[in-house]
């Protein structure tokens, strides 16, 4: 159904500050609706906040990392899609989606980098003239990288710029501790790279991580990994909340297994006295000295540092936005209809509901906050989420209410969300009703997916609107795809037989894995077409960091009587040659190889690891039906 479509006959094109992942998504939608996107990136490059946190890996792989219609665009191009099991680092994310994306002649052409925007209103009128406000076009007013200003004329505009570029301060209150500011010398980026391009600001000193998010976890456990080559380094960990219980996740429940490991192995490094935890520390002030500062806490404790490192989250910049007419929700400061769903005191991001221009239009017309920026202060967002709330957004500003309207999305349970663009509080939906705002959930996101359409129902009032109760809240039907059920009965235990050449690496990983996931329920079983004579000591140590221990196991050949008891071979890699058995699934697997990409040791084993964990998962689901 068409209605309310942009006046076509103005010929102005639409506004689409940031030129992120769900910025780009949004032109993309755009020119396959047939409107002109205008895109301001304030950074040199498209993507150039991601840029800053390049080092990161995401827990979602790369199937939940790409919109369909830039997808749709660069296939077009030649461009080959990454494996789409794959995780991707932030680096990959520009280099192997965003980059390609944003120079293709069609995306390149609207794009404008080093353009940053300082207001948007309307032609004409500030935000207090009512007459004819819905037909004006919007002024946009940006300022080059050479402090240049003009003023841009356009019909719409989607504001995809996200929060990175304001983060929230240290002190309790939602307000900059006393002396914050003039410590500002001793306090990092929010998501240092602290083993590489910022090792020598945190070799060997005492380092205080502040915030109880991924972006903690990712930063605390590099740190850890630092440490082990720099001897002096300290790791000082402090949280509002009285317990570090909602980092550590959602362990084997969570449907990202990578998400899930992360917050296993913080424990582990907290358990063994590698990172010092104090709970329940609210910042109130900050003392510069000549060598070091010291950070007091509400209750009088005091910590000393070398370097602070700020994991509190972001806020959005609402100042570009003075001369528009908003209706934000009060405490989130997302649009008024959507706070309620993402209020983080109430929902992990597997919790929100897929929404799109309904939810998140303003009484300003054909304005829209997308993406990161559309969730205000709330810390957990989904790529995916973002493309959905675009492409509905797009459809709106089209004319097709029908299709704007339908909004859909299925996740994993606990959601899709960036490893370490700053989420918190992602953890299963039922561990986080359990665990109140006091559990200090502060960190903060990035990147997601898209859609909406023109008007907002009435909602009521800021001052009366109640927050829900999360028992009362369900998701649309197809939402969510739930990870754990009861376990279905079957007659006879299924059976799997995990196979490389030396049956010292990847077979015995993926066997340990399942083995810890199936309980016994699954009889499992591994070995070599030319076993070797031990097992890979990477292999065993990244088990390990899950709390699986394999050091009792050996390399075995494939027999003939192991073949016959088993329903499935799984067959990692290629070099293993094996013959199919009929009426036994057969399955090869070409895992993830880091080493082509310049990733070795440890590192690389991980990354190998969670690839074939992910592979494990599934497997086991079809196996058994749970």
């Amino acid at each position: 159904m068409k209605e309310d479509t942009l006046d076509s006959t103005t010929n102005l094109p639409v506004a689409v500050i940031g030129a992120g992942p769900v910025g780009l998504a949004a032109a993309a939608h755009l020119l396959e609706r047939g409107l002109e996107p205008l895109i301001f990136e304030a950074g040199p490059t498209a993507g150039a906040a991601i840029e800053q946190w390049r080092h990161i890996r995401l827990f979602s792989p790369w199937r939940f990392n790409l919109d369909a219609a830039a997808v749709r665009l660069l296939e077009g191009s030649g461009w080959e899609s990454p494996r789409p099991t794959a995780l991707p680092y932030g680096g990959e994310l520009i280099d192997d989606y965003l980059a390609p994306l944003a120079a293709l002649p069609a995306i390149a052409s609207r794009l404008e980098n080093g353009a940053r925007v300082v207001a948007v209103t309307r032609s004409e009128m500030d935000k207090t003239h009512t007459r004819n406000r819905d037909t004006t076009p919007f002024v946009v007013r940006v300022e080059g990288a050479g402090g240049e200003v003009r003023d841009h004329t356009v019909a719409a505009v989607i504001d995809a710029s996200g929060t990175w570029s304001i983060r929230n301060p240290l002190g309790t209150s939602g307000l900059p501790a006393i002396g914050e500011e003039t410590a500002a010398d001793r306090i990092s980026s929010p998501l240092p790279d602290v083993t590489g391009r910022d090792r020598a600001s945190f070799a060997g000193r005492r380092v205080l991580v502040v915030g109880a998010g991924h972006s903690a976890a990712n930063t605390l456990i590099s740190l850890a990994d630092l440490a082990k080559n720099e001897a002096d380094t300290r790791i000082l960990w402090a949280v509002r909340g009285a317990s570090a219980e909602k980092v550590y996740g959602g362990g084997d429940a969570d449907g990202l297994p990578a998400r899930g490991q992360l917050g296993s192995r913080l424990r582990r490094l907290v358990e063994a006295g590698t990172i010092e935890l104090h709970t329940g520390f609210g910042i109130s002030s900050f003392k510069s000295l000549d060598s070091h500062v010291t950070v007091a806490a509400v209750d009088g404790r005091t910590l000393d540092a070398d370097i602070v490192v700020p994991c509190t989250g972001f806020r959005p910049d609402l100042d570009i936005l003075r001369e528009l007419r908003l209706e934000l929700d009060p405490a989130v400061e997302a649009p008024r209809q959507l706070g309620p769903l993402i209020d983080p005191e109430f929902h992990s991001c597997g919790t929100v509901p897929p929404h799109g221009a309904r939810l998140l239009a303003h009484p300003d017309k054909d304005f829209y906050i997308v993406g990161m920026k559309s969730y205000g202060r709330a810390p957990t967002f989904l790529l995916a989420t973002g493309y959905e709330q675009v492409r509905s957004v797009v459809a709106a500003l089209a004319g097709d209410r029908e299709a704007s309207d339908t909004v859909q999305l299925e996740l994993p349970e606990t959601g899709v969300c960036s490893s370490d663009a700053g989420t918190s509080c992602d953890v299963p939906a039922a561990a986080a009703a359990a665990d109140s705002a006091e559990s200090g959930c502060c960190a903060a996101p990035e990147p997601v997916l898209v859609g909406f359409p023109t008007g907002l129902p009435p909602a009521a009032p800021a001052s009366t609107k109640p927050r829900p109760d999360p028992a009362s809240i369900t998701a649309p039907e197809g939402n969510l795809t739930p990870m754990t059920q009861e376990p279905s009965s079957t007659p006879k235990t299924p059976a799997v037989l995990f196979v490389c050449s030396k049956n010292g690496g990847k077979s015995q990983l993926a066997a340990g894995l399942m083995k810890q996931l199936a309980g016994g329920s699954v009889a499992v079983y591994s070995a070599g077409t030319k076993p070797g004579k031990s097992l890979n000591p990477q292999s065993v140590e990244s088990l390990a960091e899950l709390g699986i221990d394999i050091t009792g196991e050996h390399p075995k050949p494939v027999t003939d009587e192991v073949l016959a008891a088993v329903d499935a071979v799984i067959v990692l890699g290629t070099e293993a040659k094996l013959e199919p058995r009929e009426g036994t699934r057969f399955e090869v697997w070409e895992t993830d190889e880091p080493s082509e990409r310049g990733i070795e040791g440890i590192e690389r084993m991980r990354l190998v690891r969670d690839d074939i964990n992910a592979r494990v998962r599934k497997l086991y689901a079809e196996l058994t039906g749970d």
